[in-house]
């Protein structure tokens, strides 16, 4: 299929940050298909702003390996969706460019980071989208705003291109309606890279399928516990149930290390951010810096006016964690943390074939609500643990509580992105028999 295609949404949500009114498209398995691309994602030709002041007018001069091959596919790549400013928030609020809006309810976030490409899922602008996900910035806004939402295995998906936040914890992914989108949209994306160090040989090339009789599925104490609101547990108790139906066992389980899974996701991630987001100086990356101050004075200057406040916080709180004298208080121990939780999940999955749970311990919250920084944080308690151990997690709409959507979240093995997609196929489809 060829031709032009004229995209001018209807963006009432603030979900686009940059459009394509033209786009050209060939053939191939998504050819002619209006596909949503996160603004952490380089595009050749098009700006590219991590939601962020300091990358205002960048454009980077080659395209990320998924975008290539969304081009490869016949994909037609309609513009850039907003985010929290490089990939920091659960709401989609800490854009420089302005908040997104749920298309549920815009008096709630649609989810973070990337509600952007959620909402223009949810407000039926694009059919599917790619998103990244470091502690849950696929699954939240997936949650959120009622799609389907994939954090790869780590690894599957290159990482070129990818505008990096915390390198051992994101991953590119796949957002879209259904399953069976999601599905498609990761064959085409998933494979190895030879210019991703962390890219693996291991290809997507799977029908769903609802065949889940005799599967085994660990439901963990702590995704119910504390923190979680009971309708929502109840809600994704009952979707839990329908897998039963469906022929599947559930075995209780526990995940000991949740208790640690928090902290040490953000010793760990802010210590990266604080790595990677060094080079935005106004010499290689960001407004040209005064040089006529001296080095400091003109490195704090650019940061300053470029970065919003969750951006510097988390600098701040990364820059601390690897200073001398508390890197092995705090960053050495969010390691040993991270393999417990690794530890834990290789114990649970001897016995069980996935891990379901809520994906989100609320509904949508309203919009500012999460003003303090910390409650925003616990937020992601139930999303981090997947990151942290690399493992593939998706979450699928399985209900609502007063109105707005409930996530049901599935986790795999390593690798075994096939079997957690097929659970979340099996669950869709019998909802909707």
């Amino acid at each position: 299929m060829t031709g032009t295609l004229s995209f001018e949404p209807d963006d009432r949500f603030n979900a686009f940050l940059t459009t394509c009114r033209k786009v050209s498209h060939g053939s191939g398995r998504l050819a002619g298909i209006p596909v949503a691309v996160k603004d952490n994602i380089s595009t050749q030709g098009i700006e590219t702003t991590c939601a962020s002041k300091i990358l205002k007018g960048y454009i980077p001069p080659y395209d990320a390996h998924v975008v290539r091959l969304l081009k490869e596919a016949g994909a037609a790549i309609v513009g850039k969706t907003n985010m929290d400013e490089f990939g920091m928030g659960t709401t989609t609020e800490n854009s420089a460019f302005g908040p997104t809006l749920n298309p549920l309810d815009t008096s709630r976030v649609p989810g973070g980071s990337s509600g952007g490409s959620a909402a223009a899922i949810a407000a039926g602008m694009v059919p599917m989208a790619l998103g990244t996900d470091t502690g849950g910035s696929i699954r939240c806004p997936a949650a959120f705003c009622g799609i389907v939402g994939l954090k790869p295995s780590y690894g599957r998906v290159s990482r070129y291109g990818l505008i990096a936040y915390a390198n051992s914890l994101e991953q590119i992914g796949p957002m879209a309606k259904t399953v069976t989108d999601v599905s498609t949209l990761y064959s085409v994306i998933a494979g190895h890279d030879p210019r991703d160090s962390t890219s693996y040989d291991r290809s997507y090339n799977h029908i769903p399928s609802v065949e889940i009789k005799g599967l085994k599925i660990g439901i963990p104490q702590e995704y119910f516990g504390k923190g979680v609101d009971p309708a929502v547990g109840n809600v994704v108790q009952k979707a839990i149930g329908t897998l039963e139906q469906l022929g599947a066992t559930t075995i209780p389980c526990t995940i000991p290390s949740m208790e640690y899974a928090l902290a040490a996701y953000y010793v760990i991630c802010t210590s990266e951010a604080s790595s990677n987001l060094a080079r935005f100086d106004g010499v290689r990356y960001g407004p040209a810096a005064d040089v006529k101050k001296s080095w400091h004075d003109a490195y704090r200057d650019v940061r300053r006016a470029g970065f919003g406040e969750e951006v510097r916080r988390r600098i701040m709180l990364g820059t601390f964690a690897l200073s001398s004298g508390y890197y092995g208080k705090y960053y050495a121990k969010a390691q040993v943390a991270r393999e417990n939780v690794r530890a834990d999940f290789s114990r649970i999955f001897s016995k069980v074939d996935v891990i379901a749970g809520p994906t989100m311990p609320t509904t949508a919250f309203r919009l500012k609500e999460k003003s303090d920084p910390l409650s925003m944080y616990l937020s992601d308690i139930l999303t981090v643990p997947a990151n942290l151990a690399g493992i593939p997690s998706i979450s699928v709409p399985c209900g609502k509580v007063a109105g707005m959507p409930v996530g049901l979240q599935i986790m795999g093995r390593h690798f075994d992105d096939e079997r957690v997609i097929d659970v979340a196929y099996a669950y869709e489809q019998a909802v909707r028999a």
